[in-house]
């Protein structure tokens, strides 16, 4: 095809074109280019040509690339520092200064310090799903709700699964800056294959509650503060279907919460005090990942890391470096 003539006549419109690669020169031709049936997003190795390509140029330029996170590139300096993370195929630029706006999340500053939130991200869901208009509700899920509870599963299946995956999608990436409905959101994420009417009604109260405070988000004070500080705790066999626990943490620095999670356990826990275990191992991973970030940033500490666990035998076992016959299984999974 030539490429003048194709532009005159319209048909490299809504199409994707590249050159060809070396070698092809010659038997393409000069003035000839490559029509792309599939679009490069789509190649196993673009991802690693893309950070490849970014990396090296940003390392050039004098950035650090962060151990912790090696989409997160740091550049110090004097009068500041500037700080670059990659997601996906978006760059957030910023440092010293604040960011203000970023894929949904929004970004307010004061003295006093910043808040988070995805108001118009929440609104826009409320107003696609048509529940803008809705009641609201005073919490994410009905009062004594127990996973897997008797009728769950006898209710007839939800018709159009690809909606209720969605959904379940705009909601996980809500929780961002929305840790109070962390678990709801769980919850309704694990049925995604065969959804029922009864988990669709658990997903719109969901909406419901978002619709009484979209503007909700998370709070960071400003303060000279930078103490890590962890807390867990697990539901042990809170799952009545697969009898597994669900592990969840959070962290704060310097008082500010910082990250969380609610995960169901990938093995089922034969006591109490091993679901506590498995979720203080969760925790102290994060904390080490936290502390290795902040190094990055330049904010080292050589304090001991303080998490709070309210169990005494997941204390012991902890403590003990000894293990015995009916813990060795612990050891293997957790330590191992």
């Amino acid at each position: 095809m030539d490429v003048k003539n194709a532009i005159l006549q319209g048909e490299l419109e809504d199409e994707v074109y590249m050159r060809p690669p070396p070698g092809l020169e010659d038997t393409i031709g000069p003035g000839k280019v490559l029509k792309l049936n599939k679009a490069i997003y789509g190649l196993k190795q673009s991802p690693r040509a893309w950070y490849h390509k970014l990396s090296t140029t940003l390392l050039d330029k004098g950035f650090r690339k962060c151990e912790a996170d090696h989409t997160l590139f740091t550049l110090p300096s004097t009068k500041g520092i500037v700080v670059i993370l990659v997601y996906v195929d978006d760059i957030i630029i910023t440092g010293s200064d604040s960011l203000k706006y970023f894929l949904g999340i929004e970004v307010y500053r004061s003295s006093e310090g910043l808040f988070l939130s995805q108001r118009k991200y929440a609104l826009d869901l409320l107003s696609d799903t048509g529940k803008l208009g809705s009641k609201a509700v005073a919490t994410p899920l009905e009062e004594n709700y127990k996973a897997g509870g008797q009728g769950e599963l006898d209710i007839a299946p939800f018709k159009d699964v690809s909606l209720y995956r969605r959904l379940v999608g705009k909601l996980i990436y809500l929780t961002i800056t929305r840790p109070d409905i962390c678990f709801a959101v769980n919850q309704v994420s694990q049925p995604m294959k065969n959804p029922t009417v009864y988990h669709w009604n658990m997903l719109t109260r969901i909406l419901k509650y978002i619709k009484g405070s979209p503007g909700q988000g998370i709070w960071m004070g400003r303060n000279k503060n930078s103490k890590l500080v962890g807390y867990y705790d697990a539901d042990y066999t809170g799952d009545r279907e697969d009898r597994r626990s669900t592990t969840g943490y959070c962290t704060f620095l310097g008082g500010n919460l910082v990250t969380w999670k609610s995960q169901k356990q990938k093995v089922v826990s034969l006591s109490s005090a091993e679901s506590e275990y498995r979720a203080m191992r969760k925790l102290m991973t994060e904390l080490m990942w936290l502390k290795g970030l902040l190094k990055d940033l330049g904010i080292e500490s050589t304090k001991p890391i303080t998490m709070h666990c309210d169990n005494e035998a997941a204390i012991h076992i902890a403590t003990n470096s000894v293990f015995h016959e009916r813990t060795k299984h612990i050891e293997v999974d957790c330590h191992k």
